[in-house]
């Protein structure tokens, strides 16, 4: 678990610590193979709590699933194979080398994923099951819950959970953590996935006087109250201090007084006092006649250079706040006064404090839901609400009565000074100040606002009273809704937070580990490099490139962005082969295998990209998808150059997509005399077709295919955005006419639209940014910035 944080540090005096508890404590028995048996039943369950205690909630599951999964692989319940098939999937797979799916509705990585499935006997027909009953299948995969729905074609005993799970792993991502959950009680036991309650009066028993108690801090978390709420439970006296420059010398002092009295000693944030904390543990250590009842609690944030020693000699634990609308309510109304909440007499004071509450939360729980909350995760704060309530007070206080509230100048303190002032991307920024137009108005202070259905502003004279409907009144789960979400955003969540569960996996399994199958890890890398050898396209010859451009025209701005396009494919392909031939010769042992090609071996084994092949091209998901994405944009390249001018662009395919349309201004802007580039600006037209339905090049521009709505739905008859169907994360766009004018006409300003975001990947940053384009809409585009609808070249 140290590869997944570096603060997850354990020692083997820690484990014999445990060990010799578990002894003492699991049931006796004179049949020793029943007290074996009891002994390891004992220790398992309580390593498990011990280790968990000391895991931030994300990782919590992950080393339950890790638990789960080595007892079943140690007892020969579960095969190397169908480990491998779980973490990996279809990822190494071709999507041109495999059997072509039947369906148009079944997404590529699933089919993916259920050829690789295929490979297995209890599958081993489900891909002609799938093609013959595809109504079945389709009914099942729409279900809410599909992991409690009955499956089509097979049947499950309860001991089966882990081949339910690979069924469930292949078809629907976003339902893993539910279907893993069924197959840890299955395997390990009920216990195993019921939450493990902080307990400080446990961990104070298992402790000593020369045990530290760590408490990993994360966003929200401060566990002062409670520790200085025990210790005078326990009647002992707290003292803290809070680590930074020049803080030795009074820690020093109060770690000596406790020392005598047996008083408890807090160190908060150590993670800014690394250099003292290795003195710390030598003091705790080695001096004598420490009183029994001393204790010492740190406190601190993960740093990959905090002692290893320290931790490994320490309990380790997390103390993280509750999460949800809700949660964040409450632990804001907890932090404000009687006086706070008493400071103005104005009518707008608490309302306003209210919504600027709701905000506060609302910006920090969007978080979850990726590049569809926010483009960038902002660390936002409690200092970033304590100074917008500063600023609001401060403004009602110099409100003229008659004039009332500046709405434009509370928006822009807010939305572009306070938290504005975190925000660096220009989406995000336009999403903080659209929630803002939406909350904050006058029409807070009408009874019947409502932020979504069920979340209303009260108006009441007591904090308690804030806190009673907080706690009764509000719901215990958010709705993507809540946050101007499609309820999409929820399965977007869920799946990414599977995907990270997986990716975990894999980063920890270990390097000399077998495929599975007979076939080693060495074995299997040499033949998928034969395999990809034989498909990689050939090389593109310099000088008939260079004929093929003469005659086209070298210096027509199309041209020039074509033989850049190509330079940068020729480098990829040539990497990819050096590197595949080297990694045989290596494996082989006819030449040294380099950290380079150590790095191919992995990454290759576990259907990663290696990060040579990363560097000079694109990011994907996996190998297979990498791998079918370079033949496509060979195919596109080779295509152009030595056929003819394609009537329809595949935009996923050119490394600089910007470049690509900066040249096809260029050309339009000599073609109309007068025209300065300066001046002219990009323009689109929506149309009906497919790219298999263009037939000619358009007059004036091109025309682009491959870009995928995330966070909204196309209507194709009406040509505007619409909500996305149920379940249906991505909905691809038809054929877009991308040109350019010199100057918008009035109808062409009059229009209704959305101006849609468009990024080269499902990761949205000023880096994948390509352009954007207008999509008519019949709501306003407010909506849709809320939504987090964008445009994506790549969904893969």
């Amino acid at each position: 678990m140290s590869m997944v944080n570096c603060m997850y540090q354990t020692s083997l005096n820690q484990f014999l610590q445990e060990f010799d508890i578990s002894l003492a404590r699991s049931e006796k028995s004179p049949i020793t193979a029943k007290r074996i048996n009891s002994i390891i039943g004992y220790l398992t369950f309580h390593i498990f709590k011990y280790t968990v205690r000391g895991l931030y909630e994300e990782d919590r599951f992950l080393f339950t699933m890790l638990l789960a999964l080595n007892v079943d692989l140690n007892s020969g319940r579960l095969r190397m194979e169908e480990f491998t098939t779980f973490f990996k999937g279809g990822a190494a797979l071709d999507l041109n080398s495999v059997e072509p799916k039947p369906k148009k509705w079944i997404m590529d990585m699933t089919w993916l994923n259920l050829v690789q499935l295929s490979k297995l006997t209890r599958f081993s027909q489900i891909l002609g099951q799938v093609a013959r009953n595809d109504k079945a299948w389709k009914a099942w995969f729409d279900t809410d819950a599909p992991e409690e729905s009955e499956i089509p074609d097979y049947k499950f005993n309860p001991e089966e959970a882990f081949s339910k799970l690979l069924l469930i792993r292949s078809w629907c991502p976003d339902r893993i953590i539910p279907q893993a959950r069924h197959y840890v009680n299955s395997s390990v036991g009920k216990k195993f996935t019921e939450a493990v309650i902080l307990n400080y009066p446990l961990m104070h028993e298992e402790s000593n006087s020369r045990t530290p108690l760590i408490c990993f801090l994360s966003m929200g978390s401060d566990p002062t109250e409670s520790i200085k709420a025990f210790a005078k439970k326990k009647k002992t006296e707290c003292r803290d201090i809070s680590m930074g420059q020049g803080q030795e010398i009074p820690s020093r002092r109060i770690l000596n007084q406790s020392f005598q009295d047996g008083g408890w000693v807090l160190f908060q944030n150590c993670h800014l006092g690394l250099s003292f904390m290795d003195e710390v543990l030598e003091t705790v250590l080695t001096t004598e006649n420490v009183n029994p009842n001393f204790r010492l609690w740190i406190t601190t944030e993960p740093h990959p250079k905090f002692p290893i020693n320290f931790l490994q000699n320490s309990i380790k634990y997390t103390n993280e706040p509750p999460q949800g609308i809700k949660a964040g309510l409450s632990r804001t109304y907890n932090n404000i006064t009687q006086e706070q909440l008493d400071i103005s007499s104005t009518f707008q004071w608490k309302p306003m404090l209210y919504d600027l509450a709701f905000l506060h939360t609302t910006v920090q729980e969007r978080r979850k839901f990726g590049p569809l909350g926010w483009n960038i995760p902002y660390e936002f704060n409690q200092s970033d609400f304590n100074a917008s309530l500063q600023f609001v007070q401060t403004h009602l206080d110099d409100m003229d009565p008659k004039k009332g509230v500046s709405w434009v100048c509370v928006r822009y303190m807010i939305a572009e000074v306070q938290y504005g002032g975190r925000v660096t991307d220009d989406y995000d920024k336009i999403l903080l100040n659209t929630y803002c137009r939406a909350w904050m108005s006058e029409n807070i202070f009408q009874g019947n606002f409502c932020f979504y259905k069920g979340y209303k502003i009260p108006n009441f004279a007591k904090v308690e009273e804030y806190l009673d409907f907080i706690n009764n009144e509000l719901p215990d789960v958010d709705t993507p809704e809540a946050f101007g979400l499609h309820p999409n955003a929820d399965i977007t969540y869920q799946t990414n937070t599977a995907n990270t569960l997986l990716e975990k996996i894999i980063n920890i399994q270990p390097k000399d580990s077998g495929a599975g199958g007979g076939e080693t890890r060495e074995e299997l890398v040499y033949r998928l490099a034969s395999e990809m050898l034989e498909k990689v396209p050939e090389d593109f010859v310099p000088h008939e490139v260079k004929a093929r451009l003469q005659k086209y025209g070298i210096f027509q701005p199309m041209n020039i962005f074509l033989r850049q396009e190509i330079d940068r494919i020729q480098r990829v392909l040539s990497i990819v082969k050096s590197t595949l031939k080297d990694l045989q010769l290596a494996i082989d042992g006819t030449i040294i295998m380099s950290d380079a090609l150590k790095d191919a071996l992995d990454n290759i084994f576990d259907a990663r990209v290696p990060s040579s092949w990363a560097k000079v091209s694109w990011e994907s998901s996996t190998l297979g998808f990498w791998f079918t994405e370079l033949l496509e944009r060979d195919s596109q390249f080779k295509t152009w150059i030595f056929e003819a001018r394609p009537h329809v662009f595949w935009l996923t395919g050119f490394f600089n997509p910007q470049g690509f349309l900066t040249a096809m201004r260029q050309e339009i802007t000599r073609a109309h005399k007068g025209w300065a580039l300066d001046t002219v600006q990009l323009f689109n037209e929506m149309t009906k077709m497919n790219k298999e339905d263009v037939n000619s090049s358009p007059t004036d521009g091109v025309y682009i295919y491959g870009l995928s709505l995330d966070g909204a739905g196309w209507d194709k008859r009406g040509m505007r955005l619409i909500e996305p169907s149920p379940k249906v994360l991505f909905c691809a766009l038809p054929v877009v006419h991308m040109f350019a004018v010199n100057e918008m006409t009035k109808e062409q300003k009059a229009q209704k639209v959305y101006e849609c975001p468009v990024y080269k990947k499902p990761k949205r940053t000023d880096l994948t940014y390509i352009t954007k384009i207008r999509l008519k809409t019949n709501q306003s585009p407010d909506y849709w910035t809320l939504r987090g609808a964008a445009l994506l070249a790549d969904i893969k």
